[in-house]
């Protein structure tokens, strides 16, 4: 069966065949095509292996051409009773433009003129073969997809044939497609509005790259002229889709690149000034505005075309060099056409603002740079500004449908506040242009709306508040500009006292009792971004604290838990100055305080919570935690004697101590609430902890150690943590907590936490914490070895040992996938950094002590595994770097080296551990080459050439330490043990003698790279 129908498909399209016999072929053909079986046959074909060749040759598409044109004739012709379905016309134009690609250049000049023949001549075009007509069009349009479409990549070779075939195009074919078109537009009230939206679409796509003259002439104008004034009830009508059509026409024209004179002749000629008017005067974009009849799709496309032409007279003004006539012109265009961008920008439709917003943005762009090249901008500019900035103002606004966080209306909510950037984009621009323009219209807008809520207006809405607080919080931008709302006590600059005044009205006035939420969120989200303003009117602070802790209370879950974070950023910023509070706080935040741990639910769909509306039970938590330093802060502020903030502090942590008390025998048990509530107490503690103190041992500017007695309130809490901690050490959850604790209680606990260190140890690194748990709690360590380097020697010196053994046995572990990996060099980096920290601060003896001999061998050895280990070139660097350190500490004084060819007594190495010489020369420096010789060495990789100067740098330190005895270990074994010749050891022994350690490492990186080939 699959020969014959292989057969079958040869005679059929063989155009030598027998007619009878071709007859005979298309009949089994028809046949196999109606058998519901007959698919098979075809699939079978279809997968056969070998595959049949899928590149013709010239014969082939010789014959492929006169078979399927002899088809089209058939089957489009005006005599055909059908047409094929829409899938297998898809498939007909395709292969036909494939088709035209390959033989329009050569052997089938005739190409338009068959399929134009189809569609008919002027006086029947459309209508006497309407499917003839749509498959003409469907190639055209094709066609420009497959050879002029600029958005599709294309290899060099194809972007060669399509500018050949547009060439041949132009020179022969053109003018006869340009011809039908105009057949077709001139009977468009006869002709199916499908076809004539068709042909307007092909006219929109070819007129950028054929002769605009063909296109630009008074009988497709006219017609043009005829379709785009067509008074349309509604443009998804047959004969709206033509108009919108015919409008993406013209814009197409107008977007054709040219020269300025030329484009500015185009305008001109084709009075767009005047269309535009008309199209914004017609029912559609006025007598239904602000009605649901209103016709956003014509808006748009309108809209489009008004952006275009802008965009171009914008292009031409700003063109070096243009004639004074022409620029003449062009700004008389421009004066014109502004009033139409002012529309279509402030139009109530996003779609149709957003479709401007490009020529807006260019236009203010321009009047940017004359202004800051020193030319200034023309009174015809200047008035244009305030129309611009008050049209970008009312767009800020929310849209009177609009309903603030509400759950359906989420997506639309995000949409606008994006808009509401390209906006704020825009206003800075107009600010950059006359920025005293911006402020005055700024501030007039914020003290009207204040004035307004004053006076009782009902007319100012939530929306116009919104607006107001909106504009006040982007304002800042301007009057902090330099750095500082304030310089010397005074508002920084002119921006910075209308600021101030907006503040002292915001402050002093009853908007923070505004019933809407969004408005609530305003006024303390302003107040944060400006508390520079309460430092200098300290006596405004207690109405808006008194605020803050109103909105704390919200029955919005939204206010309340925002209000949060922001009350926090609000204490932070103050905290001098409320001291007072701390009783009011703390009996009003008691219920607030109230850890209730949730399970969360595993069927919940939480993909559309974004990190602001979150309201899920872990996000609550995460703003409760900003409650509790919070008050903290509030409770430790400095006019607060230290016996009422111990007070404070055992009244706020005895709660939370009993919480994990009750909790600890059922989170023992596994239940999973429990272990939860254990997780969240613990953070609370530690976050409450930092609100206390937020002074660090190894930050040398965060003020004195926090006082004992506040010390010994919270050892309270750090021991009911540890006990969690020991009894729940399996839970991942629970170690997490302790370790975030663990780095928030260093201030607050100071020396105190060394004695419970071991401990910690204990029970964060236990055996079933990850290599991430382990590196992130080495990084805390590196911090308290270098915050209490005095005090910790003998507790580092007992727990060093169990703790390198823990890192021993998880680093000889395998990697069991890219995670894992990633979590392994990670847990590296950390190790040898710690070994550093150790060395660094005067510590090194512990590294050696007796109780830790046991454990310096094992160091060693990793050691040197890193350093050999030419896959991972950042640890082997860092491995290099600690193995330098160790000797700059251990290696003893400095050795004077000796210049090439100079004699003198040589001075003997005095190492602080005694053969530590020996072990730099023996152990170390042949390190160097292991790395290099290993197979997978790159030099040329940039890590590891930087691993490589690490490296030079350890010969360079040895050399240092080992005087001439490393030189002659160097000449005598290991250089000479690698073959190298006399003359490169004493080359390469000269430059590591180079008192620049720099010039020694770009010497070794060549070196190496001339060993190796490179």
């Amino acid at each position: 069966m699959d020969a014959q129908v292989e057969s079958a498909i040869e005679i059929a399209f063989n155009p030598t065949t027998d007619p009878n016999l071709k007859s005979q072929a298309y009949t089994f053909l028809e046949q196999l095509r109606s058998d519901p079986q007959g698919w098979q046959v075809c699939l079978s074909l279809f997968v056969r292996s070998p595959p049949a060749s899928e590149v013709l040759d010239q014969d082939g598409l010789l014959l492929a051409k006169e078979n399927l044109l002899d088809y089209v004739r058939r089957q489009y012709g005006p005599t055909s009773s059908g047409v094929d379905v829409t899938a297998l016309q898809n498939k007909l134009t395709q292969t036909l433009t494939y088709l035209f690609t390959s033989l329009y250049g050569s052997s089938w000049s005739s190409f338009f003129d068959d399929f134009k023949v189809l569609a008919g001549d002027a006086s029947n075009i459309g209508t006497a073969n309407p499917a003839g007509t749509t498959l003409y069009l469907r190639l055209l349009r094709s066609i420009h997809d497959e050879i002029a479409d600029v958005l599709i990549p294309r290899s060099q070779d194809e972007h060669k044939r399509n500018t050949e075939l547009k060439d041949f195009i132009r020179q022969r074919d053109a003018p006869k497609i340009v011809n039908s078109w105009q057949e077709i537009l001139a009977r468009w009230r006869e002709v199916d509005l499908d076809i004539v939206e068709l042909c307007l679409r092909c006219i929109s796509r070819y007129v950028s790259w054929i002769d605009i003259a063909l296109v630009v002439n008074p009988d497709v104008l006219r017609h043009l002229w005829d379709l785009v004034g067509q008074q349309v009830s509604s443009s998804e009508s047959g004969q709206g889709r033509v108009r919108i059509a015919a409008i993406d026409t013209l814009n197409e024209i107008v977007a054709k690149k040219m020269s300025p004179n030329d484009k500015v002749e185009l305008i001109r000629f084709l009075n767009l000034a005047n269309v535009l008017g008309q199209l914004v005067a017609s029912p559609g974009l006025s007598e239904y505005r602000s009605t649901s009849n209103y016709d956003t799709d014509l808006g748009e496309a309108v809209a489009k075309l008004t952006n275009t032409v802008l965009f171009d007279i914008i292009k031409v003004l700003e063109t070096n060099g243009i004639d004074e006539t022409t620029g003449a012109k062009a700004d008389e265009l421009l004066q014109l056409t502004v009033p139409y961008l002012l529309r279509f920008f402030s139009d109530e439709y996003d779609e149709i603002c957003s479709s401007v917003i490009p020529s807006m943005t260019d236009l203010l762009t321009m009047f940017r740079r004359k202004v800051k090249v020193g030319v200034g901008i023309g009174n015809g500019e200047v008035q244009m500004l305030q129309p611009i900035l008050d049209t970008i103002i009312i767009k800020m606004k929310f849209d009177d449908t609009a309903d603030w966080g509400a759950e359906d209306d989420q997506t639309d909510e995000a949409e606008f506040q994006e808009l509401r950037k390209r906006l704020h984009v825009l206003q800075q621009t107009v600010a950059a242009v006359d920025e005293n323009l911006f402020m005055n219209t700024i501030s007039r807008l914020v003290a009207n709306t204040f004035n307004g809520i004053d006076a009782g207006d009902s007319r100012i809405t939530w929306r116009e508040l919104d607006l107001a607080l909106h504009e006040m919080y982007l304002f800042g931008e301007l009057a902090i500009k330099s750095g500082s709302m304030y310089q010397k006590g005074a508002p920084a600059n002119e921006a910075g006292q209308h600021l101030v005044e907006m503040m002292s009205k915001l402050v002093s006035s009853d908007l923070a009792a505004h019933p809407h939420p969004a408005i609530q969120l305003q006024y303390l989200e302003i107040c944060v971004r400006y508390c520079a303003f309460f430092e200098h009117n300290t006596p405004l602070i207690g109405r808006a604290f008194e605020n803050f802790v109103r909105f704390i209370h919200s029955d919005h879950a939204k206010v309340r838990t925002r209000s949060w974070y922001l009350f926090y950023k609000f204490v932070k910023q103050l905290r001098n100055n409320l001291g007072g509070d701390a009783q009011t706080v703390m009996q009003s935040f008691g219920d607030l305080l109230q850890i209730r741990a949730e399970v969360p639910d595993e069927s919940a769909d939480d993909d559309d919570s974004s990190e602001v509306n979150d309201q899920s039970a872990d996000a609550v938590f995460n703003a409760q935690l900003y409650l509790f330093e919070a008050i903290g802060a509030i409770a430790s502020t400095p006019s607060i004697g230290i016996q009422d903030q111990t007070f404070y502090a055992r009244s706020l942590l005895e709660p939370l101590v009993s919480d994990l008390n009750v909790h600890l025998a059922n989170a023992s048990g596994g239940d999973e609430r429990s272990i939860l509530q254990i997780h969240h107490t613990i953070m609370a503690i530690g976050t409450l902890a930092k609100g206390f103190c937020d002074w660090m041992p190894s930050v040398s500017t965060a003020g004195p150690p926090p006082p004992n007695e506040l010390s010994a309130e919270f050892h309270t809490g750090s021991e009911a943590i540890l006990t969690a901690l020991e009894a729940l050490k399996t839970s991942m959850l629970v170690r997490t907590a302790a370790r975030s604790s663990f780095s928030r209680m260093l201030g607050v606990l100071g020396s105190r936490i060394l004695q419970q260190l071991p401990r910690w140890i204990e029970g964060l690194l236990s055996q079933t914490s990850t290599k991430d748990e382990m590196a992130t709690f080495l990084r805390l360590l590196d911090q308290v070895v270098f915050g209490f380097k005095t005090e910790i020697s003998s507790i580092l010196d007992s727990l060093l040992t169990p703790l390198l053994q823990r890192i021993f046995s998880e680093l000889s572990e395998p990697p069991t996938g890219t995670d894992d990996e990633i979590q392994l060099v990670e847990l590296k980096a950390q190790y040898l950094n710690f070994i550093l920290v150790i060395l660094n601060n005067e510590l090194a003896s512990v590294v050696v002590s007796q109780t830790n001999q046991g454990t310096f061998e094992p160091l060693l050895q990793t050691l040197e595994h890193f350093c050999r280990d030419a896959s991972d070139y950042q640890t082997a660097r860092l491995s290099f770097g600690v193995l330098s350190r160790m000797t700059v500490v251990w290696g003893g004084p400095d050795i004077p080296v000796q210049a090439n060819g100079t004699n003198g007594a040589a001075q003997e190495p005095a190492p602080v551990l005694p053969g530590f010489d020996n072990f730099a020369m023996t152990r170390f420096s042949p390190l160097t080459w292991a790395l290099i010789s290993s197979p997978s060495f790159n030099h040329k990789d940039a890590q590891a050439r930087s691993a490589l100067q690490e490296a030079a740098g350890l010969q360079w330190t040895i050399l240092r330490k080992c005087g001439p005895r490393y030189e002659s270990y160097l000449r005598e074994q290991e250089l000479s043990s690698m073959g190298f010749q006399r003359n490169m050891v004493d080359e390469y022994i000269g430059h590591l003698k180079d008192p620049e350690q720099r010039t020694w490492k770009k010497f070794f990186t060549s070196f190496v790279a001339q060993a190796r080939g490179g």
